[in-house]
């Protein structure tokens, strides 16, 4: 049984990876989702003929469990929007970090109730015994190979160490991917907790890392409760201070850090299905967060700690010339006498439910005989590949949608560059302006197309609060107002002709 246990495991494993290399491509996505499902539910039903798992009781807690929460996971999986999708995906998120911590929980307190008397009561016993003293007794306990009580004698040194990391790792990914979820629901504004927040996060983390380490001494469950406290608290500290901007970025790092965690928590259970599932998230979701961090031309490190986008950025002189608008009719025209038309989504299109609206005025456009394109920046929208489901799920082909680098040489020979929802991955200061907070960070070089028109609600800066010298730029019109309600304006003008 335990052959055809492994087995599963190892295939589960496979799928799991086969299901990941899907996933980087839309094409593929749909098929990547499916493997990985199917190995996720073969390494949940192998578990039932596991030899650990016995008895009664732990198979109606593995039915109970996995009923509520399969139920919780469609009945919220169907009621999310599109736009929903970085809050669902932090909180899920989280929901594995916190697992991984669990599982750490679940064995420190299983190897605390099966540690042997502490030294110091053995010692008493046989002072009394032999007639010895208590530091001659120890001394001779200590002689014969005896062993302080600790979880690391209970668990062995190597897991009791990736244990501790995991619970460390995990705690943080679950407290810290809660208030994201919560940041990004707009469930919380606050950007600081307490006066001096990095310099207490720093002590924070310290203190947590001080209890891991005395966790692996210790017989003591104060010390594990203490050690768990401190991890949970690094979570919500470290990420509280960070700004919309870089949400992105730490939704990838704490998927990552889940990760890393369900890989730490399989080598204790000894499960291989977890060690290679979890290494191989925790390995694709550093990579991602480098590449998403070098987009924005920012270092993790900044990303974390610089608060970047928390608030509005001090600008003593806003950009030269003024904003020019135009109405949707006008800017359908425009379009409908172009021939090459590029577009630039990001979370306003989003928030505005407006893609489907788009892809009606881009079907529209080809059938005037338009060249139209979608071009998406590396960290439009909240999280890595957001704009491409809600491209897809408007119906635009794959064959479409660009990345910066394959369409930027494009933009100077465009007609009309379109941007709805997007702001500082067009903004030219990311290029111009050496004090810009966004200086050195790719943009799309809307700026080069001969006709702009941005499709916004207000006259607002974007996450990062830095102004956007695009929408002065005498080749950009603004067309202001509801996406959606814009759209379908164009699409009514062009309709017309």
């Amino acid at each position: 049984m335990n052959f055809i246990v492994q087995t599963s495991y190892l295939l589960a494993a496979v799928l799991f990876i086969l299901g990941l290399k899907a996933m980087s491509s839309p094409k593929t996505a749909r098929r990547g989702i499916v493997w990985a499902g199917v190995g996720m539910v073969l390494a949940t039903l192998v578990t039932f003929v596991h030899p650990a798992v016995h008895g009664v009781t732990n198979y109606t807690l593995i039915i109970i469990a996995i009923a509520v929460s399969g139920v919780l996971a469609w009945w919220s999986g169907r009621r999310v929007a599109m736009t929903g999708m970085p809050q669902m995906v932090a909180l899920y998120n989280g929901m594995g970090g916190g697992a991984a911590a669990a599982i750490a929980a679940v064995e420190m307190l299983r190897a605390l109730r099966t540690l042997p008397e502490d030294l110091q009561t053995q010692a008493q016993a046989l002072a009394e015994s032999a007639g010895l003293s208590l530091a001659a007794a120890e001394a001779a306990l200590l002689a014969e190979g005896a062993e302080p009580a600790s979880i690391a004698t209970a668990l062995g040194g190597d897991v009791a160490i990736l244990g501790i990391l995991g619970a460390l790792i995990g705690t943080v990914a679950f407290s810290g991917s809660l208030v994201a979820w919560a940041k990004l629901d707009g469930r919380m504004q606050r950007n600081r907790l307490v006066p001096g927040q990095q310099f207490v996060n720093v002590a924070v983390f310290a203190l947590a890392v001080l209890f891991g380490v005395m966790t692996y001494f210790t017989d003591s469950l104060a010390v594990v409760v203490a050690f768990f406290a401190f991890g949970l608290l690094f979570g919500v500290f470290m990420a509280v201070p960070i700004g919309g901007a870089d949400m992105p970025v730490v939704i990838s790092l704490f998927n990552a850090l889940t990760g890393l965690a369900v890989g730490f928590e399989g080598y204790v259970l000894g499960n291989p299905a977890m060690i290679i599932a979890g290494t191989v998230v925790g390995a694709a979701g550093t990579l991602l967060t480098q590449l998403m961090a070098k987009a924005m031309n920012r270092s993790l490190a900044n990303v974390l700690f610089s608060g970047f986008g928390a608030a509005p950025q001090s600008s003593a002189e806003g950009p030269e010339g003024e904003m020019k608008d135009v109405s949707p009719e006008d800017a359908g025209y425009m379009l409908a006498y172009a021939e090459r038309v590029v577009i630039v989504p990001g979370y306003g299109m989003a928030v505005a439910q407006a893609q489907h609206k788009i892809w009606e005025l881009v079907e529209l456009l080809q059938d005037k005989g338009v060249e139209v394109k979608f071009a998406i920046h590396p960290v439009a929208g909240r999280m890595p590949g957001h704009m491409n489901v809600l491209l897809a799920e408007a119906g635009v082909p794959y064959d479409m949608i660009f990345d910066m680098e394959d369409i930027n040489e494009e933009f100077a020979t465009t007609d009309v560059a379109v941007v709805i929802g997007a702001n500082d991955v067009v903004n030219p200061a990311a290029e111009e302006e050496p004090d810009s907070p966004i200086y050195g960070m790719p943009i799309l070089k809307v700026k080069d197309a001969e006709n702009v028109l941005v499709i916004k609600r207000g006259r607002g800066a974007g996450f990062s609060g830095v102004e956007n010298k695009l929408f002065f730029a005498d080749n950009t019109r603004m067309v202001f107002g509801d996406g959606q309600k814009v759209a379908a304006g164009m699409v009514q003008a062009v309709k017309n002709l």
